[in-house]
Protein backbone atom coordinates (compact mmCIF):
# COMPACT_ATOMS: atom_id res chain seq x y z
CA UNK A 1 0.00 0.00 0.00
CA UNK A 2 0.83 3.24 -0.99
CA UNK A 3 1.74 5.98 1.54
CA UNK A 4 0.03 9.50 0.48
CA UNK A 5 1.87 12.85 1.53
CA UNK A 6 -0.76 15.56 1.98
CA UNK A 7 1.61 17.80 3.56
CA UNK A 8 1.13 20.59 5.40
CA UNK A 9 -1.68 23.26 5.22
CA UNK A 10 -0.52 26.42 3.19
CA UNK A 11 0.04 29.05 6.34
CA UNK A 12 -1.68 32.55 5.66
CA UNK A 13 0.23 34.99 3.65
CA UNK A 14 2.40 37.44 5.80
CA UNK A 15 1.73 41.05 5.79
CA UNK A 16 4.02 43.53 4.45
CA UNK A 17 6.70 45.35 6.67
CA UNK A 18 4.76 48.21 8.18
CA UNK A 19 6.23 51.41 6.23
CA UNK A 20 5.63 49.54 3.05
CA UNK A 21 1.87 49.38 4.03
CA UNK A 22 1.11 52.75 4.80
CA UNK A 23 2.97 53.47 1.41
CA UNK A 24 0.75 50.76 -0.37
CA UNK A 25 -2.27 51.97 1.65
CA UNK A 26 -2.33 55.66 0.41
CA UNK A 27 -1.58 54.76 -3.46
CA UNK A 28 -4.51 52.26 -3.22
CA UNK A 29 -6.62 54.10 -1.38
CA UNK A 30 -6.03 56.76 -4.55
CA UNK A 31 -6.63 54.22 -6.96
CA UNK A 32 -9.91 52.70 -5.35
CA UNK A 33 -11.14 56.42 -5.27
CA UNK A 34 -11.28 56.63 -9.53
CA UNK A 35 -13.97 53.85 -9.06
CA UNK A 36 -17.57 54.00 -8.26
CA UNK A 37 -17.20 50.47 -6.81
CA UNK A 38 -14.03 49.28 -5.15
CA UNK A 39 -13.95 46.07 -6.34
CA UNK A 40 -13.24 47.32 -9.95
CA UNK A 41 -9.98 48.64 -8.69
CA UNK A 42 -8.59 45.07 -8.42
CA UNK A 43 -6.73 45.02 -12.10
CA UNK A 44 -4.47 48.45 -11.34
CA UNK A 45 -4.15 47.46 -7.84
CA UNK A 46 -2.55 44.34 -8.63
CA UNK A 47 0.43 46.24 -10.56
CA UNK A 48 0.23 48.45 -7.56
CA UNK A 49 1.50 45.50 -5.50
CA UNK A 50 3.46 43.57 -9.01
CA UNK A 51 5.51 47.19 -8.99
CA UNK A 52 6.28 46.45 -5.57
CA UNK A 53 8.42 42.77 -5.80
CA UNK A 54 8.07 42.72 -9.23
CA UNK A 55 5.68 40.28 -9.21
CA UNK A 56 2.26 38.99 -7.61
CA UNK A 57 2.90 37.47 -4.48
CA UNK A 58 1.07 35.63 -1.84
CA UNK A 59 1.27 39.17 0.58
CA UNK A 60 0.31 41.32 -2.27
CA UNK A 61 -3.18 39.02 -3.04
CA UNK A 62 -4.35 39.27 0.34
CA UNK A 63 -3.43 43.09 0.39
CA UNK A 64 -5.15 43.37 -2.40
CA UNK A 65 -7.95 41.30 -0.68
CA UNK A 66 -8.37 43.53 2.44
CA UNK A 67 -7.94 46.99 0.57
CA UNK A 68 -10.74 45.43 -1.38
CA UNK A 69 -13.28 43.40 0.69
CA UNK A 70 -12.51 40.51 -1.22
CA UNK A 71 -11.96 36.73 -0.53
CA UNK A 72 -7.96 35.33 -1.12
CA UNK A 73 -9.66 33.25 -3.69
CA UNK A 74 -11.21 35.76 -5.92
CA UNK A 75 -7.99 38.11 -6.29
CA UNK A 76 -5.95 34.89 -6.76
CA UNK A 77 -8.72 33.78 -9.49
CA UNK A 78 -8.04 37.43 -10.98
CA UNK A 79 -4.08 37.12 -11.01
CA UNK A 80 -3.97 33.73 -12.49
CA UNK A 81 -6.38 34.77 -15.29
CA UNK A 82 -3.88 37.28 -16.92
CA UNK A 83 -0.77 36.73 -18.17
CA UNK A 84 0.99 40.24 -17.61
CA UNK A 85 0.93 39.63 -13.64
CA UNK A 86 3.82 37.58 -12.90
CA UNK A 87 3.68 34.27 -10.03
CA UNK A 88 7.18 34.11 -9.57
CA UNK A 89 10.43 36.20 -9.21
CA UNK A 90 11.37 37.82 -12.77
CA UNK A 91 13.78 40.17 -13.94
CA UNK A 92 14.38 43.60 -14.62
CA UNK A 93 12.95 43.10 -18.24
CA UNK A 94 10.33 41.54 -19.59
CA UNK A 95 11.83 40.04 -23.47
CA UNK A 96 8.30 38.90 -25.03
CA UNK A 97 8.91 37.52 -28.84
CA UNK A 98 6.12 37.50 -30.25
CA UNK A 99 4.83 34.03 -31.76
CA UNK A 100 1.77 34.50 -32.57
CA UNK A 101 1.05 33.97 -36.95
CA UNK A 102 2.86 36.30 -38.89
CA UNK A 103 5.26 37.08 -36.53
CA UNK A 104 6.10 33.88 -36.64
CA UNK A 105 5.86 33.08 -40.15
CA UNK A 106 8.26 36.21 -40.18
CA UNK A 107 10.89 34.95 -38.13
CA UNK A 108 9.47 35.44 -34.76
CA UNK A 109 9.97 31.66 -34.02
CA UNK A 110 13.33 31.57 -35.02
CA UNK A 111 13.99 34.65 -32.85
CA UNK A 112 12.80 32.69 -30.10
CA UNK A 113 14.61 29.68 -30.15
CA UNK A 114 17.99 31.69 -30.56
CA UNK A 115 17.32 33.72 -27.70
CA UNK A 116 16.30 30.85 -25.65
CA UNK A 117 19.79 28.60 -26.61
CA UNK A 118 21.34 32.72 -26.33
CA UNK A 119 20.45 33.32 -22.64
CA UNK A 120 20.30 29.50 -21.40
CA UNK A 121 17.09 29.88 -20.01
CA UNK A 122 13.43 28.56 -21.44
CA UNK A 123 10.26 30.08 -21.86
CA UNK A 124 9.08 32.29 -18.89
CA UNK A 125 12.32 31.43 -17.07
CA UNK A 126 14.99 34.34 -16.22
CA UNK A 127 18.76 34.93 -16.49
CA UNK A 128 20.45 34.21 -13.38
CA UNK A 129 21.80 37.63 -13.18
CA UNK A 130 17.94 38.74 -12.92
CA UNK A 131 17.97 40.76 -15.54
CA UNK A 132 16.14 39.23 -18.10
CA UNK A 133 13.09 37.10 -18.57
CA UNK A 134 12.23 35.36 -21.64
CA UNK A 135 8.79 34.62 -22.79
CA UNK A 136 7.02 34.37 -25.35
CA UNK A 137 3.61 35.90 -26.35
CA UNK A 138 0.72 36.32 -27.91
CA UNK A 139 -0.18 38.90 -30.98
CA UNK A 140 0.34 42.80 -29.80
CA UNK A 141 -0.91 43.75 -32.49
CA UNK A 142 1.78 44.99 -34.17
CA UNK A 143 1.69 42.85 -37.26
CA UNK A 144 2.82 45.17 -39.99
CA UNK A 145 6.07 45.56 -38.20
CA UNK A 146 6.81 41.51 -37.78
CA UNK A 147 8.53 40.16 -36.33
CA UNK A 148 8.40 42.25 -33.13
CA UNK A 149 9.39 41.85 -29.87
CA UNK A 150 8.83 43.82 -26.78
CA UNK A 151 10.55 44.56 -23.33
CA UNK A 152 8.40 45.92 -20.47
CA UNK A 153 5.53 46.16 -23.39
CA UNK A 154 7.55 48.34 -24.99
CA UNK A 155 7.78 48.26 -28.83
CA UNK A 156 11.01 46.57 -30.40
CA UNK A 157 9.90 46.14 -34.25
CA UNK A 158 11.15 44.28 -37.51
CA UNK A 159 13.70 42.27 -35.67
CA UNK A 160 16.23 39.63 -36.53
CA UNK A 161 17.71 36.73 -34.43
CA UNK A 162 21.03 39.09 -34.42
CA UNK A 163 19.48 42.48 -33.54
CA UNK A 164 17.48 40.98 -30.69
CA UNK A 165 20.30 39.28 -29.17
CA UNK A 166 21.90 42.27 -29.64
CA UNK A 167 19.06 43.89 -27.04
CA UNK A 168 19.45 41.36 -24.37
CA UNK A 169 23.01 41.61 -24.24
CA UNK A 170 22.56 45.50 -23.74
CA UNK A 171 20.08 45.00 -21.33
CA UNK A 172 22.28 42.54 -18.98
CA UNK A 173 25.35 45.11 -19.42
CA UNK A 174 23.32 47.72 -18.29
CA UNK A 175 23.85 49.65 -21.68
CA UNK A 176 20.75 52.01 -22.77
CA UNK A 177 18.55 50.36 -25.20
CA UNK A 178 15.69 52.41 -26.87
CA UNK A 179 12.59 51.00 -28.38
CA UNK A 180 11.48 51.30 -32.10
CA UNK A 181 8.57 53.66 -30.80
CA UNK A 182 7.04 55.13 -27.52
CA UNK A 183 8.30 55.71 -24.47
CA UNK A 184 11.65 55.23 -23.30
CA UNK A 185 12.44 52.41 -21.57
CA UNK A 186 12.02 51.41 -17.57
CA UNK A 187 12.18 48.52 -15.49
CA UNK A 188 9.26 46.32 -14.87
CA UNK A 189 8.48 47.31 -11.48
CA UNK A 190 8.66 50.92 -13.25
CA UNK A 191 6.45 49.71 -16.02
CA UNK A 192 3.98 47.83 -13.68
CA UNK A 193 3.44 51.15 -11.35
CA UNK A 194 2.73 53.19 -14.87
CA UNK A 195 0.40 50.58 -15.09
CA UNK A 196 -1.41 50.69 -11.84
CA UNK A 197 -2.27 54.24 -13.40
CA UNK A 198 0.29 56.78 -11.65
CA UNK A 199 2.26 59.26 -13.52
CA UNK A 200 5.21 58.55 -15.52
CA UNK A 201 7.44 61.20 -13.96
CA UNK A 202 10.67 60.44 -16.21
CA UNK A 203 11.34 63.77 -18.24
CA UNK A 204 9.92 63.72 -21.96
CA UNK A 205 8.52 60.19 -21.45
CA UNK A 206 4.78 61.16 -21.97
CA UNK A 207 6.05 63.40 -24.72
CA UNK A 208 8.01 60.30 -26.48
CA UNK A 209 4.85 58.24 -26.46
CA UNK A 210 3.65 58.92 -29.81
CA UNK A 211 1.31 56.89 -31.85
CA UNK A 212 1.23 54.51 -34.62
CA UNK A 213 3.79 54.03 -37.41
CA UNK A 214 3.42 54.96 -40.57
CA UNK A 215 2.90 51.56 -41.47
CA UNK A 216 -0.23 51.48 -39.68
CA UNK A 217 -1.43 54.28 -40.91
CA UNK A 218 -1.92 53.39 -44.49
CA UNK A 219 -5.14 52.49 -44.58
CA UNK A 220 -6.27 55.61 -42.56
CA UNK A 221 -4.58 57.62 -44.81
CA UNK A 222 -6.82 55.32 -47.97
CA UNK A 223 -9.92 55.68 -46.08
CA UNK A 224 -9.31 59.19 -46.09
CA UNK A 225 -8.42 59.18 -49.72
CA UNK A 226 -5.03 60.47 -49.63
CA UNK A 227 -2.21 58.98 -51.88
CA UNK A 228 0.64 57.18 -49.76
CA UNK A 229 4.00 58.48 -50.61
CA UNK A 230 4.79 55.13 -51.18
CA UNK A 231 3.70 51.58 -51.81
CA UNK A 232 3.72 49.26 -49.01
CA UNK A 233 3.24 46.20 -50.87
CA UNK A 234 4.22 45.32 -54.48
CA UNK A 235 1.54 43.46 -56.53
CA UNK A 236 2.68 40.27 -58.02
CA UNK A 237 4.87 40.93 -60.97
CA UNK A 238 5.07 44.63 -60.51
CA UNK A 239 8.53 46.42 -60.44
CA UNK A 240 8.90 48.64 -57.83
CA UNK A 241 10.75 51.52 -60.04
CA UNK A 242 9.58 54.72 -60.86
CA UNK A 243 6.98 54.59 -58.20
CA UNK A 244 6.81 57.16 -55.18
CA UNK A 245 4.97 60.61 -55.30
Amino acid sequence: MTDIQLGMPELPAPDYPAEVRARLEADARAIIDRYPGSRSALLPMLHLVQAEEGYVTRTGMRFCADMLGLTTAEVTAVATFYSMYRRRPSGDYQVGVCTNTLCAVMGGDAIFEELKEHLGVGNNETTPDGKVTLEHIECNAACDFAPVVMVNWEFFDNQTPESAKQIVDDLRAGRPVAPTRGAPLCTFKETARILAGFPDEREGAVEATGGAGPASLVGLRLAKGETPHHKIVHPRGESASGEGE
